[in-house]
């Protein structure tokens, strides 16, 4: 892949409309973007060989499959070169779904999935908080996901 390939409107409204619905079929795309079916596909190729589009996911209700709790956990770590330690050990905690390095307060910010309160409590209290490096956390549920959405990328680039 070129190191020069340029991001231009038509990849940007790629996107977009693949940020909506990742399964639309390339052809569908393309007449939206008044391109053909085969150019789509070869500007996805080359965004992914860019490391632009990392892959495709599931979006799920997890609500609906028995976790009715999100939180998110700010974490502050005892020394920040444990960051690299720390980040290994939450990886291994399956209730964790982000992980995110961050300014301010926190070190590490995380979202956690669970089941209910009692299930939210074990994993607070008998998994990341026992991780080698964490010195406290704070808890935050989520009551409502008002906006989960990809970036419009609609006046961005000229």
């Amino acid at each position: 892949m070129a190191k020069n390939y340029e991001i231009d409107n038509i990849d940007l409204k790629i996107l977009e409309i693949l940020l909506k619905n990742a399964k639309k079929p390339y052809t569908e795309v393309a007449k939206k973007v008044y391109v053909s079916g085969g150019t789509v596909h070869v500007r996805m190729k080359k965004l992914e060989d860019m490391g632009v589009v990392k892959g495709t996911t599931l979006e799920l209700d997890y609500a609906k499959l028995g976790y009715d709790i999100t939180a998110f956990i700010g974490i502050f770590l005892e020394r920040s070169e444990l960051y690299d330690s720390v980040i290994d050990q939450l990886k291994a905690i399956p209730e964790i779904t982000n992980l995110h390095y961050t300014t301010g307060n926190y070190s590490i910010f995380a979202k956690i999935y669970c089941r209910d309160t009692t299930h939210l409590k074990d994993v607070i209290h008998d998994k990341i908080q026992r991780v080698k490096g964490i010195t406290r956390t704070d808890t935050m549920m989520s009551l409502e996901e008002s906006l989960n959405r990809g970036l419009s990328f609609d006046g961005l680039k000229d």
